[in-house]
């Protein structure tokens, strides 16, 4: 099971400071293989992050990582995604 999270990125600069260990983060769940990909938009306006765990996952992920909080961080969407057999990233 995978999930798809898409964040929405707003004017407020404290999400800026909070990056770098969100991404800290999300190089240690990569490793890990919870984290298949992540990424901005080209444009900067948000980020999308696909996971490889089940609901009870994302939402402990959601939990653990105050990035989701920050002030100018939305969590716009999160969906359940089903990629084609032999088609899966990682």
């Amino acid at each position: 099971m995978a999930f798809v999270l898409t964040l929405e990125f707003g004017a407020d600069e404290r999400r800026l400071a909070a990056r770098p260990a969100h991404r800290e983060r999300l190089t240690r769940l990569h490793a890990d293989g919870v984290l298949l990909m992540a990424g901005p938009w080209r444009d900067g306006s948000g980020a999308l992050l696909v996971f490889d765990t089940d609901e009870s996952g994302i939402e402990a992920e959601l939990a653990a990582d105050p990035y989701y909080r920050t002030p100018g961080v939305t969590v716009r969407e999160i969906r359940e995604w089903s990629p084609l057999p032999g088609l899966r990233p990682g």
